[in-house]
């Protein structure tokens, strides 16, 4: 029926084929059942039945019927009044099976025009307010899809993504010209408190001038400030992360005094002499997926090999009926199966130039291939074209690989520090917390001798 209604809006001439009554019932919406009264109107114009009965079958269709024998006595006298009045039987089932089809899926009126007047409203915003609408929409949850794709969204308007920052972010989003800080809320594991004293102690006494600085003012854990850290929210300094980290831990106690004014004195932090460290894009890159969610990079950036060609969104229409090979980050893959119960897919995607394309994997295909979780596909198919929308009948799909996390390499700095924490970690549950374990890298093995220990018995003879 939707695809009907598109067709008899789009070509004026198909909206002759409606029934004479169904067209009188329903002339705006050229004698189509769009919304749940009009299932009422052809219950009472069509099949006379009275408008209570009529309201019963619509309360059917919808599962909130009071009881299915109400319902069922309803259904028959729809048959038998059509009957009665002469209607051709086949086209009395066909109407009955559009109410069917229909009315599960269907708004009242009201509901809809709400929706609508909703929808131009955010439109408006959108197209005027682009940057204030998506910071907005983040700020409340999102909707339908990942934070990621807003956030993507929003690029595509114009906007500048910072990674939260200690002199600029709050905990909710915010936006400061065309550029967009993301908040603090994102780090899963930065705590409340933390998020507040950062903020208040910032409007209280201005921005941080330094790492020193801001050890000074806010009371704060070496965990949390690693978050932070990690996150490049101290880039005002012009001081790399991996040099952040080692001022922290020895500018910091682990377990810092707590206390409830500001200090007096200013206390001396310890000066270390560190070598020249540097974080490279794709550092930063992973660092991001694992504390936000998703990288402020391309996701292309990070591919191992580089595409094959550009082809994006644009060229579909240059190669409508032809065969295309073309690459996408997935956005969402709704499964649905046909009425003999085989499985096929709808696929949304990024093209290489941020925009968005679909894809249908017909039951044949959808067999054969599967997906496997979020990242880039290469995706070989025949462009297909319907009311002007252009997407691609998938023949073929294959997941492409990413670059390998370059944190855990070995030569990284970092890797070890991880490892340690580990090792740490495992020794603590086994009760060895106590002694020095030396730190085993991946490359070493280590044998410990464990002589037999003979158990004596408490027993006195």
């Amino acid at each position: 029926m939707m695809r009907e209604f598109i067709l008899r809006t789009r070509y004026p001439e198909k909206r002759q084929e409606a029934h004479p009554i169904m067209q009188e019932i329903m002339p705006e919406t050229y004698g189509i059942m769009v919304y749940q009264e009009d299932v009422i109107k052809v219950a009472h114009y069509y099949a006379k039945l009275d408008l209570a009965e009529a309201d019963v079958l619509r309360r059917g269709m919808s599962g909130k019927y009071r009881s299915r024998e109400e319902f069922q006595k309803v259904e028959q006298k729809y048959f038998q009044n059509c009957i009665d009045i002469g209607h051709d039987s086949n086209q009395t089932l066909e109407i009955w099976n559009q109410i069917k089809s229909f009315a599960g899926y269907a708004f009242a009126k009201g509901h809809s025009a709400s929706y609508a007047v909703e929808s131009y409203q955010s439109l408006y915003l959108k197209r005027y307010f682009p940057l204030e609408y998506m910071v907005a929409t983040l700020n409340n949850g999102g909707g339908f899809y990942r934070p990621e794709l807003y956030v993507h969204e929003a690029k595509m308007c114009g906007a500048t993504i910072e990674s939260p920052c200690v002199n600029n972010s709050d905990i909710a989003n915010i936006i400061k010209g065309n550029s967009i800080y993301l908040g603090y809320s994102y780090l899963k594991e930065l705590e409340k408190k933390t998020m507040i004293r950062i903020i208040e102690t910032r409007h209280l006494d201005g921005p941080f001038k330094s790492l020193e600085d801001f050890i000074n003012r806010v009371l704060i854990s070496i965990e949390q400030l690693a978050l932070l850290i990690r996150i490049d929210a101290f880039r005002f300094t012009v001081i790399d992360r991996y040099e952040l980290l080692w001022q922290a831990h020895f500018k910091l106690n682990k377990s810092p005094q707590k206390y409830i004014q500001n200090k007096l004195f200013i206390t001396e932090h310890k000066e270390a002499t560190i070598p020249k460290l540097h974080t490279t894009a794709l550092e930063m890159a992973y660092e991001q997926i694992e504390l936000l969610g998703f990288p402020l990079c391309s996701h292309f950036d990070l591919l191992l090999e580089s595409p094959q060609n550009n082809y994006g969104r644009a060229d579909m229409k240059a190669h409508h009926n032809k065969m295309i090979l073309m690459y996408g980050y997935v956005v969402n893959i709704k499964t649905t199966h046909t009425a003999k119960g085989k499985r096929m897919q709808f696929g949304t995607f990024l093209d290489v130039n941020g925009d968005f394309f679909d894809t249908v994997m017909f039951p044949p295909v959808a067999s054969k291939i599967n997906f496997r979780g979020s990242g880039i596909y290469k995706i070989y198919g025949k462009v297909v074209e319907e009311f002007d929308f252009f997407s691609i009948e998938v023949h073929d799909m294959n997941k492409a690989d990413y670059i390998q996390d370059p944190r855990y390499a070995e030569e990284n700095p970092q890797t070890v520090q991880r490892l340690e924490k580990q090792s740490n970690l495992r020794d603590r549950r086994m009760g060895n917390s106590h002694g020095y374990r030396k730190l085993e890298l991946p490359h070493e093995k280590i044998s410990v001798h464990q002589p037999e220990a003979s158990r004596k018995s408490s027993k006195t003879g």
